[in-house]
């Protein structure tokens, strides 16, 4: 498949993708995926690639495993393919929520190094948040935002409150909150017609108010990683928008703890710009399927095993 960089855009996806055997084959193949693996285990104190490759799916579930694990096979395999095709660069780059991170440090935003610690840190206090401020997250199928956003603020209650955590796509949409915000929330969507309002099996309330109980932690981490300026524009989750300095990096990762990822109208934007090809690196598929939902002109397809390297250069 030939690519028109100019009209490509490089996406990297976050918790939801991840599964068990995840990067095991690409590493097999590629010697710098193997690398890839070899140096954040190193990094990390431990084996967390051979958590990723056995059988353990409830240890590699756990957010501060989730987020590394996914993290490292996003950047293994965007570093096949910068092997394979050192030429090519992207016109932009995004990631989902997590993802943000490994599309930052895709284009020099930080080190492999610094950007790892980063992401176990955000999994290890996001985690702790949980306790500290229980909450969760629903999956709301068939609602607008503008509904389920006036759903939120019915259900909400002073402290107790439930917000939009992830647009996705258009009738694909996850609210995150205290539980019992949540649960009037769930009942509320039902009301008003969800095609499924269904809690998803996690115990923290991301991208929402409660992540706030360890932002301080968070943002002296995001002041370790030492951040740099990105040699690609990189769409933000916050904003939807290109973030240029080193100030817009910050502000946006700083504030993604408790914000909604605003993925529809961060692939609107890109495609506003001309792009028409998405490209997926890491675990799964999730993020192009969701490209269909929210414009089926443009094309989507992932790389991150050895067979979808060979489809595409082929």
């Amino acid at each position: 498949m030939n690519l028109n960089p100019q009209k490509t855009a490089f996406l990297f996806p976050g918790q939801g993708s991840q599964a068990l055997g995840m990067g095991k084959e690409l590493a097999e193949k590629y010697l710098v995926a193997r690398e890839t693996f070899e140096e954040a285990d190193a990094l990390l104190g431990f084996p967390l690639s051979l958590l990723m490759w056995g059988e353990d799916a409830d240890a590699l579930n756990d957010t501060v495993n989730t987020q590394p694990a996914l993290f490292i096979h996003s950047i293994a395999a965007w570093r096949v393919f910068s092997e394979l095709s050192p030429e090519f660069q992207p016109a932009s780059v995004a990631g989902h929520s997590l993802g943000e991170l490994s599309a930052l440090e895709s284009v020099g935003a930080f080190s492999f190094e610094n950007g790892l610690r980063l992401v176990r840190r955000r999994g290890e206090l996001m985690q702790r948040a949980g306790e500290i401020a229980p909450g969760g997250m629903a999956a709301i199928l068939g609602l607008d935002i503008p509904t389920l956003d006036q759903i939120c603020a019915d259900a909400s209650n002073g402290d107790d409150v439930v917000e939009v955590a992830n647009d996705n796509c258009p009738g694909q949409v996850v609210i995150s909150g205290a539980k019992p915000a949540l649960e009037r929330a769930l009942e509320l969507a039902k009301t008003a017609g969800a095609r499924r309002a269904l809690p998803l099996a996690v115990s923290i309330a991301a991208h929402s108010p409660l992540m706030a109980a360890v932002q301080a932690e968070f943002d002296q981490a995001l002041a370790e990683a030492q951040i740099t300026e990105a040699s690609l524009p990189v769409v933000g989750n916050v904003t939807a928008s290109p973030l240029k300095t080193v100030v817009e990096i910050e502000s946006d990762l700083r504030a993604q703890l408790t914000s909604r990822v605003r993925w529809t109208e961060s692939i609107q934007m890109m495609i506003e710009s001309g792009v028409d090809t998405f490209v997926e690196l890491g675990s799964g598929s999730v993020l192009a399927g969701l490209l269909r939902r929210i414009d089926r002109g443009v094309k989507g397809f992932s790389l991150g095993e050895p067979r979808d390297f060979d489809d595409y250069f082929a």
